[in-house]
């Protein structure tokens, strides 16, 4: 509403009673400020021109500013725009930064994995040929028992068949003594 009363800068301000002004030079000042309100909005860049003022003032104003609104939304929005975009391409170079460490860790694990494989095969390979050395020995071994064994078994066979022989004539021997001695 201030701005409906202001005046201009060069222009003296005078006070006036109600009982100084007639009603001619009420209306003639009402429209100076009409004329110099539509002078100040015609010169803010709005060429709607109204007879009505104060409707005309607050049109303006709002028209400015749902501009200033869709100004300020537009810049706010291409800062979001631009803000996702640099989130997109940091997202995007971490991926690949991680995708790489990935990538050399998935390969060093399968050279670990491989020694690993290697390291264990040496082993049994090593401890094999140390179980086939005691295996051999413990075969050549037992086989050296059972020839021993077989020699004893063989050994047994002939002094049974022997000490046979022998029960064989201490008992002809003994008949034949029986028979003398009677």
């Amino acid at each position: 509403m201030s701005s409906l009363l202001s005046h201009k800068k060069d222009q003296p301000r005078s006070v006036r009673s109600l009982s100084d002004s007639s009603p001619a030079s009420s209306t003639a000042t009402t429209k100076s400020l009409r004329h110099e309100r539509l002078s100040r909005l015609n010169s803010s860049g709005t060429s709607e021109v109204s007879h009505d003022a104060p409707t005309n003032h607050a049109e303006s104003y709002f028209s400015r500013r749902e501009n200033r609104l869709s100004a300020r939304k537009k810049a706010e929005e291409e800062n979001t725009n631009n803000d996702y975009k640099k989130m997109y391409e940091k997202a995007l170079a971490t991926n690949q930064r991680l995708k790489s460490r990935l990538e050399t860790s998935k390969q060093e694990l399968a050279m670990i994995q491989d020694q690993l494989h290697r390291a264990q095969n040496g082993r049994q390979g090593g401890c094999g040929s140390n179980m086939l050395e005691t295996e051999k020995k413990e075969s050549w071994s037992l086989k050296k028992k059972i020839t021993d064994m077989e020699e004893q078994l063989k050994v047994k066979a002939e002094l049974k068949t022997e000490n046979q022989k022998l029960k064989d004539e201490n008992g002809a021997l003994i008949r034949v003594i029986t028979k003398l001695s009677k």
